[in-house]
């Protein structure tokens, strides 16, 4: 494997909409090559950055180091490729493992079948050299090896993360259908928040967006509560480089002076999210309130408002038209001078707000394919904002 200086390929898995976010956080944290692909980032570097990656970046879900690729249609030819690697380079016997399959367009059709022909691979050329074999944990393994088969070619990595990075470890309750952090990192970022204007979420669920505004505004990585990743046990693990990239990282800390703000109508909400705040310890940051949309004070001065609504199964279609339409009459009514930005996948109940979009992004949500728009809520007329 390489030197800490030694340049090599890798690739940020990340969610469909957010290639582009995430190709400018590489960017931004000195990536090399970088390129965006379908729900995906190449790019190149050493094995700092590898590391930095891991802890800075807000819209990857995962970082994978390519190791090599080969022909493979038969049985054979896949068992074969994976055993003549030299696994015992990558890690010890004493570690787990596990396999983690994709298969495309190929001539095997289950990943499934895949996945138990490269763990039989991998633990019979252990028990070639040592006579025995790591262990197998899917639940929490300690190297987890990426196969990815499209028409019979065979790309293997390595997952240099674990468990995924949008698991960010602050997190201890949940509401109903809970918004992923990596996704509410990337719509801030999307609404191009400078991180020093108000930010509200009306509608904030579980805190999430809220909680990683307040991260993005005081500059704290959102790697920095995961207590440990994947390459923590490859056998060129760098532990001194691995501290003083958290060292470094805790020096770029900024003060934030701003407001942070958010309410929900639902008290349970507001209860799991001032729990996940203080797990976070972000509670000097932002301030709360029980209150419906159409109730809740929104500071002066303008700012950036990201809201996720019921949408879909969350809420009962008869109510869905006088909802949205609620929301837009609250936007023109309280929220002069902000710009507020409205993720859903009901297209239909988003032309109910009866504002026109400046600007519409698609984005996934999970499976749901959704917009993410942006209303802007002038002060005085449009004309006289432009003038």
């Amino acid at each position: 494997m390489e030197t800490t200086t030694q340049s090599q390929t890798y690739i940020a898995k990340t969610i469909a909409g957010l290639e582009e976010v995430l190709a400018k956080e590489l960017t931004t944290l000195g990536a090399q090559d970088v390129k965006t692909i379908k729900r995906a980032v190449s790019f190149s570097g050493d094995k700092k950055l590898l590391y930095e990656t891991n802890l800075w970046c807000r819209t990857a879900l995962r970082i994978l180091k390519p190791l090599y690729s080969f022909p493979a249609s038969t049985n054979d030819q896949l068992y074969k490729s994976i055993y003549d690697y030299p696994w015992e380079n990558i890690f010890s016997v004493d570690n787990t493992f596990s396999i983690d399959s994709i298969v495309n367009d190929s001539s095997f059709s289950h990943s499934h079948f895949v996945s138990q022909k490269v763990k039989d691979a991998v633990a019979d050329k252990f028990r070639s050299i040592n006579g025995t074999r790591p262990s197998v944990d899917i639940e929490n393994p300690d190297i987890k090896i990426n196969i990815h088969i499209y028409k019979d070619q065979c790309d293997v990595s390595l997952d240099s993360s674990g468990e995924s990075l949008h698991k960010r470890g602050y997190r201890v309750a949940v509401g109903l259908a809970p918004l992923s952090e990596v996704l509410a990192a990337g719509l801030i970022l999307l609404s191009e928040w400078d991180g020093k204007r108000n930010f509200i979420d009306p509608m904030c669920g579980s805190g999430t967006i809220l909680i990683e505004a307040a991260l993005i505004a005081q500059n704290i990585p959102p790697g920095i509560f995961k207590k440990s990743f994947s390459f923590m046990n490859w056998k060129d693990y760098d532990e001194g480089l691995w501290k003083r990239i958290k060292t470094d990282a805790t020096g770029k800390q900024k003060i934030f002076d701003g407001l942070i703000s958010g309410s929900d109508i639902e008290a349970r909400a507001i209860r799991n999210t001032r729990g996940n705040i203080i797990s976070a310890n972000m509670q000097k940051v932002i301030s709360l309130q029980v209150a419906s949309f159409d109730e809740f004070k929104t500071p002066e001065g303008g700012g950036v408002m990201i809201m996720n609504p019921p949408y879909g199964e969350r809420l009962e279609q008869n109510d869905i038209v006088a909802f949205y339409k609620s929301i837009g009459d609250t936007l023109k009514k309280n929220c002069k001078g902000y710009d507020a930005w409205i993720i859903s996948s009901d297209l239909n109940a988003m032309k109910f707000i009866g504002l026109k979009p400046t600007r519409k992004i698609a984005i996934f949500n999970g499976p749901l394919e959704c917009r993410f728009m942006k209303f802007s809520i002038y002060v005085g007329s449009k004309k006289d904002q432009y003038n």
